[in-house]
């Protein structure tokens, strides 16, 4: 079936590329070329084309039983990651924050109503969910979810949280509108988020937002901790302040490189 674009300058066969790289995921690494077009919804004929076309370009192979996608997908992620240079600006305090905290520390973004993970300082410790760059939880019940949502308007955030997740998680904690609501005006009256076991059991964690030069957030930022470890006492009192100082460094630094001229310069026949 032909995709729904937006207009002329759509281009399909780029859409469809791109659903069958997001096809592949935790519980589907390799696939047939069946499955791989049952999951991407196209032909068997497209579909394969598709597959060869990735394969040549290299971010495809073709495994025991199948198909999978190759490490050099991760260049796509990166590429967006470097463009924003998040992790160059956030790495040297996130580092800082952990060496104070002896906890993860991680930044998310939004992307629907999931938030994804584009930096990260990880401490060894067995947690219940393992996160990556790349990782994606449903955003409400998350530390880092909530901090963003609340900064979103009304009209917004129903739009954002109408989009179905494509965590393949389901979480602990599943609020009705008005408890959720509630909670959304906590966190925009006092500035963090808190989430006690609300995804998972056993995780914890405490969010700020971080912000750009215009003061819009743009991301979140947090500490996360196994529940049987450290105490919500513990993260509140210790960590949360280190934490909300390390957002404000962060956003101070994305401020002065929104301040810094981009100057093209042309090429030198």
């Amino acid at each position: 079936m032909p995709r729904e674009g937006t207009g002329p300058d759509f281009i399909e066969a780029l859409a469809r590329g791109l659903e069958v790289i997001t096809a592949f995921g935790p519980h589907r690494a390799e696939m047939t070329l069946a499955e791989v077009a049952t999951a991407a919804g196209l032909a068997r004929p497209t579909a394969r084309r598709i597959l060869l076309t990735l394969e040549e370009l290299g971010y495809v192979r073709v495994g025991g039983r199948g198909y999978a996608l190759t490490p050099r997908v991760l260049d796509l992620g990166v590429a967006y990651v470097r463009s924003m240079g998040l992790w160059d600006v956030a790495r040297p305090h996130l580092e800082r924050l952990v060496e104070r905290t002896n906890e993860s520390c991680s930044i998310a973004q939004l992307d629907g109503s999931d938030i994804v993970y584009v930096a990260r300082v990880a401490v060894p410790k067995i947690v219940a969910l393992a996160v990556q760059i790349g990782t994606r939880f449903p955003a409400l019940p998350t530390s880092l979810g909530k901090v963003q949502l609340a900064a979103l308007a009304p009209e917004e955030l129903e739009t954002v949280l109408a989009q179905p997740t494509r965590s393949g998680l389901v979480p602990r904690w599943r609020p009705g509108r008005a408890e959720r609501d509630a909670e959304l005006r906590e966190v925009r009256a006092r500035g963090w988020a808190l989430t006690d076991e609300q995804l998972a059991l056993g995780i914890r964690s405490v969010a700020a937002p971080l912000r750009d030069g215009s003061g819009r957030v743009i991301a979140g930022v947090n500490v996360n901790c196994h529940a049987a470890e450290t105490p919500v006492e513990r993260l509140l009192e210790h960590h949360l302040p280190l934490l909300l100082q390390t957002a404000g460094e962060i956003s101070a630094d994305f401020a002065r490189l929104d301040d810094v001229p981009h100057v093209t310069v042309p090429a030198v026949s």
